[in-house]
């Protein structure tokens, strides 16, 4: 190993713990189920309902209102609370349990002369733990080897990179305190930039100095497109509601006051003579106004995307997909363009060695054919020029690599059979390898000093006078025509080249080498993954243009981008940084939508591309998985951050493909995409009974009915509408028809012309409906009369059950935009437990509700009746459905998914359509 550490056995762990405690920061105290419920109180809806209960209570002891009116609102208020509060609660806390999971943070640690990967909370004080570029620090202390540069912004909120030492070997320190610009001590929650050593733990858990300020990174408070849109939305019905209600309540006191007194101004004395009577009809003008403003008001719909969100959290999971941010998988729909790196993500990024080539242009196919002391230097060259650690194994060829990337796990496990391990040469300095400088460089220490380069074949063969023959021996580098020939043939077949070099000269900060000796190159292939060249095809054809950023070569990177069939076209472009770097952004923007490879690439250039795709006004998605590619990442609208990243990236990123794959990143356009749809769903079923219930409310009192729903009844259809409604709609099944949808414009309008048209006429036809059921003595007489005093009590509670029996049918309506509205009803079971849950709770209440709901047990026959007019709204949407297709635009019947041949088809059993999830 480059470090000879013993650390801590398992008896000093233990007592450490003991004596100093955890590296578990206290949680953050969630807030309690109680909490929530106040905090729902809090709410203005449920502000007016209260008000509106203390109005009943006032006018019940005045003897104006009966007690049971008051008890309805109490119990409804406490029943909308109560639910949205349970729903609020274990959403949430299901939300962050799996997101701690999933976001454990590994340390990698020296235990017993053996070096171990342990989850961050179990680090002890004593503990030797190794740090490396784009690591998070675990804990406080000193850095006893190695030099770090730090970013130090977790604490002090200044993007500033600071360097950190050794101790030297006879410092002494009287007391610790806690200074951040010191040398020598390093802190929890910073990110380890460049470099590499190795921390002693002083501190653990809250008593670190970032357990004591108890905040993460700051929260991202940016809001997406679609919650600003919803936000408006809501807003824009809400102040509606607010004018209605008081229009509606000032209406029925003049019809009061002024027509049912046939504007005479006799009349209208004698009746405010009698002042119960305009008291009486103001407490039901302001009954009207509360329901009018409690039906109007769709407080639920901002809550729609976490709903949603959080009833796909487990089926995203499962697909390898950890939402860190939910601004993330709600834009993820609306992609325009998507940066994605090809290591690990378009590949498999199981890196093997296939060829290594000797200064002489010899191919050898294995180390072992590798002449003895040519080997030599290629085993030292990479055992000691590497920023992995490597444990050998006691027999046979395996050993076991911890940190580095993968290609030096690549180029160590070539040499891994090798039993000319090397482990006692000293390690001077090193330089680790960055996509900028495109090589890592290490010096150690000999009988004379050699420093050890690896890299891009292009960076480091240009320097090389000499190469080592197969004896091991300096010779002039005659035949590089020929070796760059044969780099250049291994590059067209997508291998990439890795080219390993020394030189006697000091390893100095921009390791600028006169000259250097060619060790050889060797060859590594990175096969496509097999399912990436459809999932590339599902993306663009999901009208999402995907480019390809890479660190290799040009014509590597040509023929991985062919395989995956990202190269389609003539006009496709390929560039490489230095080329992109020299066009400005007016020539890069008009170039942009042709762009689908960037070939040797610097994370600036990412940066660089979001920005202009930005200003083109697109949805950009990057990816990444470098502590350089954390600015793009959070630059860009969606940043996806690789599982096998650093914590910096998946810090920055708003999505973590745990995987690396990019059907992974396919499945969050999809998952997008869902929600966007459960989202309009909601919306058109929600503004549906709006528009039916205040105009039932509002036509009601001028047609004879004061109240023809009571508060407490329209309290339920509120509680129907919002909560169980989200509910029913959320857990739609992510159908791969949404990946042949265009991606929606940023200033696309949410509900859209089909969606008005449905909600207008359906709504219309809900409320034409309740008036005429009202108005109809034929109607009315297919109930029974009740008893004396309360004659209409079966008769209301006929109408209470058929308008929840309408809009519960609508549901079936509102949840498909297509003819058949059973297709893919399975896939949703969620959605029919509900519906369910309707009808079986407005059928309990008809028995049970009493003068609270004003409610009596209907007989089987008036079942039957409510029943029959209730579901019309079905056939009434399917011929709006058959007009729009066939009428108003014929010439899209023959595309549209939801088409009469494909009902005929699916009755025939041969839908194939397909669901993910």
């Amino acid at each position: 190993m480059k470090y000879q550490m013993n650390g801590l056995d398992a008896e000093a762990v233990k007592k450490s713990r003991e004596k100093h405690g955890s590296n578990q920061l206290t949680p953050v105290e969630a807030e309690s189920f109680w909490d929530k419920l106040k905090g729902n109180f809090e709410d203005p809806i449920i502000k007016i309902l209260i008000v509106a209960l203390g109005i009943n209570l006032l006018f019940f002891f005045l003897g104006h209102t009966e007690w049971y009116e008051s008890l309805g609102i109490a119990i409804a208020v406490l029943l909308a609370t109560c639910v949205a509060t349970w729903s609020e609660y274990t959403n949430e806390e299901s939300f962050q349990k799996l997101q701690e999971d999933a976001s454990k943070i590994k340390c990698k640690v020296f235990r017993e002369g053996l070096i171990h990967e342990v989850f961050i909370d179990e680090i002890v004080v004593g503990d030797l733990v190794l740090l490396q570029c784009g690591d998070k620090i675990p804990a406080d202390g000193k850095l006893l080897e190695g030099n770090v540069k730090v970013d130090q912004a977790s604490l002090t909120g200044e993007a500033k990179e600071i360097n950190k030492q050794a101790v030297p070997k006879n410092f002494k320190e009287d007391k610790r305190d806690t200074d951040l610009s010191n040398p020598y001590d390093v802190y929890r929650g910073t990110v380890v930039v460049s470099g590499e050593g190795i921390l002693k733990v002083e501190v653990v858990g809250d008593k670190t100095f970032y357990g004591n300020l108890a905040q993460e990174m700051q929260v991202d408070d940016r809001e997406s497109p679609l919650k600003v849109k919803l936000g408006a939305l809501a807003e824009g019905i809400s102040k509606f509601g607010y004018i209605g209600g008081v229009f509606i309540a000032i209406s029925f006191m003049f019809k009061k006051i002024v027509i049912d007194n046939g504007f005479d101004m006799g009349e209208i004395s004698l009746y405010l003579s009698n002042w119960q009577n305009p008291v009486n009809d103001l407490v039901t003008a302001v009954i009207l106004a509360i329901v009018i403003i409690v039906v109007a008001v769709p407080e639920g719909l901002p809550m729609m995307i976490a709903m949603v969100l959080s009833l796909n959290m487990r089926k995203l999971l499962k697909d390898n997909i950890l939402v860190r941010k939910l601004i993330g998988i709600e834009t993820a729909g609306s992609l325009n363009i998507l940066f994605s790196d090809k290591t690990g993500t378009i590949t498999k990024g199981q890196l093997e060695v296939v060829t290594f080539i000797a200064g002489e242009n010899q191919e050898y196919s294995t180390f072992d054919e590798i002449p003895k002391n040519l080997a030599n230097l290629l085993n030292l060259s990479l055992r000691k020029n590497t920023n992995a650690l490597i444990k050998e194994a006691e027999k046979g060829c395996d050993l076991q690599v911890i940190g580095g990337n993968i290609t030096e796990r690549a180029l160590l496990h070539f040499v891994s059979c090798s039993d000319r391990k090397e482990t006692e040469i000293e390690v001077l300095k090193t330089i680790p390898f960055s996509s900028e400088n495109k090589y890592s460089a290490t010096e150690i220490k000999g009988e004379k000093n050699l420093t050890l380069i690896k890299g891009a074949a292009e960076k480091i063969l240009d320097k090389c006078l000499y190469y080592y023959d197969e004896n091991g021996n300096k010779e002039k580098l005659q035949h590089r025509n020929a070796l760059e020939e044969k780099i250049d043939a291994l590059a067209q077949k997508s291998i990439r080249i890795v080219a390993i070099a020394i030189t006697e000269e000091a390893l100095n900060e921009d390791a600028d080498f006169k000259e250097m000796t060619l060790v050889g190159v060797i060859g590594i292939r990175d096969d496509l993954r097999l399912e990436s060249a459809s999932a590339i095809k599902e993306a663009m054809d999901a009208g999402i243009q995907v480019v390809m950023i890479t660190g290799d070569r040009k014509e590597t990177a040509m023929a991985i981008a062919k395989d995956a069939g990202l190269l389609r076209k003539e006009e496709d472009l390929i560039f490489t940084s230095q080329e992109i770097q020299q066009l400005t952004d007016e020539d890069l923007k008009a170039l942009l939508p042709n762009i689908r490879v960037i070939a040797r690439a610097l994370p600036t250039d990412k940066s660089r591309l979001v920005k202009i795709a930005q200003e083109l006004d697109l949805v950009v998605g990057m990816t990444g998985d470098g502590v350089n590619d954390a600015p793009a990442l959070k630059r860009a609208d969606v940043g996806f951050a690789m599982g096998s990243g650093t914590e910096v990236a998946k810090e920055a990123g708003d999505i973590v493909v745990l995987d690396d794959n990019f059907l992974s990143i396919t499945k969050s356009v999809l998952y997008g995409r869902t929600i966007f749809h459960s989202i309009r769903r909601f919306v058109v079923y929600q503004l549906t009974v709006n528009v039916a219930a205040i105009l039932i409310a509002f036509l009601g009192p001028f047609i004879g009915v004061d109240l023809p729903l009571s508060m407490t009844q329209m309290l339920w259809v509120n509680l129907v509408m919002d909560t169980l409604a989200a509910l029913a709609f959320g857990g739609e099944a992510a159908l791969k028809k949404y990946m042949k949808e265009a991606p929606k414009r940023r200033s696309e309008s949410i509900i859209n012309k089909d969606m008005w048209s449905s909600i207008l006429i359906n709504g219309g036809f809900i409320a034409a409906m309740g008036i005429w059921f009202l108005k109809s003595s034929t109607i009315k007489s297919l109930f029974r009369v009740g008893p004396t005093g309360n004659e209409e009590i079966y008769f209301l509670t006929g109408f209470f059950a058929f308008f929840i029996f309408l809009n519960a049918f609508n549901t079936f309506n509102a949840r498909t935009t297509e003819i058949n509205l059973f297709k893919n009803i399975t896939k949703n079971r969620d959605f029919l437990r509900v519906v369910a849950l309707i009808f079986g709770v407005q059928i309990l209440f008809t028995y049970f509700g009493g003068e609270v709901l004003r409610t009596a047990g209907l007989n089987l026959q008036e079942w039957i009746y409510v029943t029959m007019m209730a579901v019309l709204v079905i056939p009434l949407d399917l011929m709006r459905k058959l007009l729009r297709d066939y009428v108003i635009k014929p010439e899209d019947a023959g595309k549209n998914p939801g088409g009469t041949q494909e009902l005929v088809q699916e009755v025939l059993g041969s839908d194939q359509e397909k669901n993910v999830g």
